[in-house]
Order: structure tokens, then C-alpha cells, then sequence
């Protein structure tokens, strides 16, 4: 069975390169997953050709897979012309940075439509939004973008595995268009994880939806609420309400096969953190 790379969201303030390398290095990172812009904001910084390079080039030698995290505010659904114009102009920006620094993927969330009243024409906006940039990126070789599932509530376009389906359907199933699958949103969105059998019959269910290809990335977070809160709010693996042992389901899902896992935990002190939950996920591995 291909096992799947493990590493976390990776810090970057002082320098892509050098900051993230000596922390991929010392978490033990088999993968990671960079911000390119403010995480909570609209700002889009132009990179470091410089740190670029060492990044691309470092990420190459030590075989890292590299993945974008897109700002946490972009919203294609939203009836708000500006959030959704901010939004692609986001998400341009991580492709592009993405390209620059040899990145996979860029990661996205899925968006909502904010108020019942929009709910029937948010996924129309999604399509006008994200086609154009799925047939740009793909014209262009570049990266592709995972759309990920939220924690559910305040009007979600996607946040059960079963709600894929139509986010696809909305954009003809792009081939450029993946799946990031968080197991905190989809605990919190209802999915229980946590009962025996629980971690595959959603991984099923997801490639009952959208097919054994779509998925690209998985984000493996424990969670400090129970299943259903809505509620999006990390917990190191194994420490909060999903335990340990529906992550020894999730890497031995032929699904996840080869697939990589980005630990978003929350990361403690220097790096210790990262790499007990790096290390404890390597351990529920399958043997090769």
C-alpha cells in the first residue's frame, strides 16, 4: 500500500524559506502547507524571488510536496460583489505564488451564501468565479485547487461529503477542481468519526460522491468539540473528540493511499507540536 506523507501547516513569517525548511526539517515533515497572504486578510504580498527559489529548491531536495492554504476569508458564494471579486482576486494570487514556489495545490474553502435569501443563486456565483480560474490553471499546468469542506453552519455550500456532489456539478466536475477532506469540519459538520467504522464510512460516502481521484489532500485535526457543533476549533491528535483510532482508519483507507496529511493542530511551543503529532500519525500508519 503507498503510505501517505505527513507534515503540518508550516510557519513563514521571516522568510518562506527561512522559516518553513528548518521547521518541516525539525517537525520531521513529509509534506507541508504554507500561507502566501494573510490568513484573515485582503492584502496579497508580492513573494521573495530569493526565498522562491530556496524554498522551491529546498522543498525539491528534501522531496516535500508543497500545498497553499488560500486566506480563510475568501467566499465565491457570497451575495457580496466585493467579497466574491476579493475572493478570485485571492485566489489568482495563490495560484500565481503557488507557481512561484513550486506548490501542488491550492487549498480553498468552500464558502456559503451567508443568508437564506441567497441560497439559490450562490452556487451560479461560484460557477461565474471559479470556472475561468480551474481553466486558467489548467491551461497553464499550474496548480490545482481543493476546495474544502467547512465546519458547516452559517449557510455552508459544502461541509457534509455528500454536499461535493453539487459544488462539482456547479463547475461541469472540472478536472482541475480536487478535494481537501478536513476531519475536523466534517466531525463538526456531523459526520461521526469517532464510533468504530465511522472515519471509513464517510471516506466511502466521499468516494461514492466525487470518485477515488478528487481527493488530493487531507488535513487531519482532532477536535476540542463534539460531533455537530459547527464548530471549527483544532485539538492535537488523539487529545480531543475524535481520538486517535479514527485516524488509524483514515491512513488505512485505500482512498488515502499515497495521499498527503497536513497536521493543523495547534502547534505548542517551537516545534514540538507539530512533530508528536507527525510522529504519532506516522505510527497509525499501515505497515508498507
Amino acid at each position: 500500500m503507498l503510505l501517505s506523507r505527513i507534515g503540518s501547516h508550516t510557519p513563514t513569517s521571516g522568510g518562506l524559506a527561512k522559516a518553513a525548511l528548518p521547521y518541516a526539517d525539525a517537525a520531521g515533515s513529509e509534506a507541508l502547507q504554507v500561507y502566501v497572504s494573510n490568513s484573515r486578510g485582503w492584502a496579497l504580498p508580492g513573494g521573495d524571488p530569493r526565498q522562491d527559489t530556496l524554498f522551491r529548491d529546498g522543498c525539491g531536495e528534501r522531496g516535500l510536496p508543497a500545498y497553499v492554504h488560500a486566506s480563510l476569508l475568501v467566499n465565491l458564494g457570497s451575495p457580496t460583489d466585493l467579497t466574491v471579486e476579493r475572493s478570485v482576486a485571492t485566489l489568482e494570487h495563490a495560484l500565481t505564488r503557488g507557481a512561484a514556489i513550486g506548490a501542488t495545490a491550492v487549498v480553498f474553502h468552500a464558502g456559503s451564501s451567508v443568508d437564506p435569501a441567497h441560497d439559490a443563486t450562490a452556487m451560479h456565483r461560484v460557477r461565474a468565479a471559479l470556472l475561468p480560474l480551474l481553466d486558467r490553471a489548467a491551461a497553464e499546468d499550474g496548480p490545482r485547487l481543493l476546495v474544502e469542506p467547512s465546519a458547516g453552519g452559517g449557510r455552508s455550500l459544502a461541509s457534509k461529503v455528500q454536499d461535493l456532489g453539487p459544488y462539482l456539478a456547479a463547475v461541469d466536475d472540472h478536472p482541475w477542481l480536487g478535494v481537501c477532506f478536513d476531519t475536523c469540519h466534517a466531525w463538526a459538520a456531523g459526520h461521526d468519526l469517532a464510533s468504530p467504522g465511522g472515519m471509513t464510512a464517510t471516506l466511502d460516502a466521499l468516494v461514492a460522491t466525487v470518485g477515488r481521484e478528487r481527493l488530493r489532500l487531507i488535513h487531519a485535526n482532532d477536535s476540542k468539540d463534539g460531533c455537530g457543533s459547527a464548530r471549527d476549533r483544532h485539538e492535537t491528535i488523539g487529545a480531543g473528540q475524535i481520538g486517535a483510532a479514527a485516524f488509524t482508519e483514515l491512513l488505512a483507507h485505500p482512498v488515502a493511499a499515497g495521499v498527503p496529511v497536513i497536521v493543523e493542530t495547534p502547534s505548542g511551543t517551537a516545534h514540538e507540536g507539530h512533530a508528536a503529532d507527525i510522529g504519532l500519525l506516522k505510527s497509525l500508519r499501515p505497515a508498507a
